[in-house]
């Protein structure tokens, strides 16, 4: 009788629930659930609605029970840098607001007159972000202060759900190192930071690594759910799940994990803190086994998703990146401008762009697309001699994963800008590693070398040759 891991992957756009077993050591994913997640305008903040995605986590796990397929364990991953405010009756303080809100305008200044930006990269080799946990504090305590006296832990988006789920509170160390206030080289808090900026440390939980059992589900849950099983820590933050979930085990591998951002880097065993890095924005963030994951945000497919909903949203992707293929306009904008982070007209800050740096301008989707998808494959090549400059290693391919592996025009340009061959898949990455630390933990597989060579035999990988 096959065992059953159940991985809940939340998305800034959309939310799953994939099971997967392992039968004749191949791994097998059935997605049992999907739901839309997106943030609210409330009066003019951006929120997420927590009790939405609280109640499509239970509405998923009852599926699993219709179906007769009991999950041994349960594991949530959603993106980085958001948390939630409790009391000292674990109620929520306000709302669970969203990283693309304006609140964190001015933040950073007033961070950097107790440290500077350059020290702060020194301390936590954490990209500059303007939404990184470390500025929505200071927002919070420059405009709310009221609710961080009130405070008496903070969880990031993820830890909440999964208390929702068993009852007890924990940080995990992936997703708390994309805030900006961990030291990576002891993984943990860097409390001295967080006292200089004025932050009560008691707010902040003890770090936990991925692989960490929390126990069981509450008795309130299995009677909602109708069934028990343990909640077992992924990387909650969805590229360090994804990460691991690249089909290689060869020690210099080069990924892309492509979704509603692009993140691309390397896995490391230290954390790397220079000048270069800071000024390249290079990011460390925590993965499984205590590992680095240095890579550069991207602001990716979100720039496809926003201008496709607002022309054609019944188009189908593929069908995009086929007309795409047969534009020649020939702009380039930076993907990594903050114009294009939450633009009320995305096609608008295109033009703009194309407009202000003398390009072409593109007039309809599939123009806008064509500038995209190469603007985005120029960001990649980009990066890949950042990171090959200061890491000192020049890489042979690159490993796309995640749900943007099936953007085949994007692939082929990724491989044409950079150079080098282009391996496109698994799709469902961050699912997936969420699903193989259970399955590790559970005994499965032995370790992440041999959870990787599964993931390598499981699925299809599609090369794209430069």
């Amino acid at each position: 009788m096959e065992k059953y891991f159940l991985a809940i992957d939340i998305g800034a756009s959309s939310g799953r629930h994939i099971l997967g077993c392992v039968k004749d050591r191949k791994i097998i994913l059935e997605e049992v659930h999907r739901f839309w997640n997106g943030m609210d305008d409330e009066n003019g903040t951006l929120v997420w609605d927590m009790d939405r995605l609280h109640r499509e986590i239970l509405t998923g796990m009852k599926k699993c029970k219709d179906l007769g397929k009991i999950p041994v364990s349960v594991g949530i991953d959603t993106w980085g840098v958001d948390f939630v405010l409790l009391d000292k009756e674990d109620k929520m303080i306000g709302k669970a607001v969203g990283y693309r809100d304006k609140r964190t305008e001015g933040a950073d200044l007033e961070v950097y007159r107790t440290i500077s930006e350059e020290e702060l990269y020194q301390r936590t080799g954490i990209q500059k972000q303007i939404f990184n946990t470390i500025y929505q504090l200071q927002a919070i305590k420059r405009d709310r202060p009221e609710d961080l006296e009130k405070a008496e832990a903070m969880l990031m988006i993820p830890d909440y759900l999964h208390f929702l789920l068993c009852g007890k509170k924990a940080q995990e160390y992936s997703n708390a190192s994309t805030g900006q206030l961990l030291d990576p080289k002891k993984r943990d808090w860097d409390f001295e930071l967080i006292d200089q900026l004025g932050f009560p440390r008691k707010i902040f939980q003890k770090i936990l690594f991925p692989g960490e059992d929390l126990g069981d589900l509450t008795e309130e849950v299995q009677a909602e759910v109708g069934f028990n099983c343990r909640v077992i820590l992924p990387p909650t933050h969805d590229t360090a799940s994804a990460v691991m979930a690249v089909p290689s085990n060869e020690k210099d591998v080069c990924y892309i994990s492509s979704g509603t951002w692009s993140l691309m880097g390397v896995e490391m065993e230290e954390p790397l803190c220079t000048e270069k890095g800071r000024k390249l924005n290079f990011t460390n963030e925590g993965g499984y086994e205590g590992k680095i994951t240095y890579l550069a945000n991207i602001m990716g497919l979100w720039m496809i998703q926003s201008v496709r909903n607002a022309f054609a949203p019944e188009m189908s992707y593929g069908d995009l990146c086929e007309a795409a293929s047969r534009e020649t306009i020939d702009s380039i904008v930076d993907c990594q401008d903050e114009s294009f982070l939450a633009p009320k007209d995305m096609a608008k800050a295109v033009r703009y762009y194309c407009e202000r740096t003398d390009q072409t301008v593109p007039e309809d989707l599939p123009q806008l697309a064509c500038v995209i998808y190469n603007s985005l494959a120029k960001c990649y090549a980009d990066k890949l001699h950042g990171i090959e400059e200061i890491t000192g290693t020049k890489y042979d391919r690159i490993h796309i994963i995640g749900g943007g592996s099936n953007a085949k025009y994007l692939n082929e340009l990724t491989a044409r800008f950079t150079d080098l061959p282009v391996y496109a898949g698994p799709q469902e990455a961050t699912a997936l590693g969420n699903l193989l630390t259970q399955m590790i933990k559970d005994g499965v597989f032995k370790d992440l070398s041999e959870a990787r060579e599964a993931v390598h035999t499981s699925f299809d990988i599609e090369v794209f040759k430069p």
